[in-house]
């Protein structure tokens, strides 16, 4: 399996609700550098099976390159599975990080 495999295997596993950050992901891949996750999600080919809205920076700020309609869609996908945010474009991660 390559990395961006393994990176779409947890990716997909994130539940409704819930959010990572591109470091945890790195990190949690043994992956140098997370800049590599965000590529990998840019290219993700099966959003619906991979939802890489679910992936956030590590200050909970959303990627204003987000491959799938901006930021604004990425925000308005995050709201619909109840996430919380503290003030437009950023997660409250307290509330919505997952592992």
């Amino acid at each position: 399996m390559n990395t961006f495999d393994k990176i779409y295997n947890l990716v997909s596993e994130i539940p409704n609700g819930k959010v990572m950050t591109y470091g945890q992901i790195a990190k949690s891949l043994n992956i140098r550098n997370s800049r590599i996750v965000g590529f990998a999600l840019h290219v993700n080919k099966n959003p619906n099976k991979v939802p890489c809205h679910r992936v956030v920076y590590s200050d909970g700020r959303l990627a204003k390159g987000f491959a799938f309609g901006g930021e604004s869609a990425q925000e308005e996908k995050l709201k619909n599975e109840g996430i919380f945010f503290e003030k437009p474009g950023v997660v409250d991660l307290s509330k919505n990080l997952w592992l």
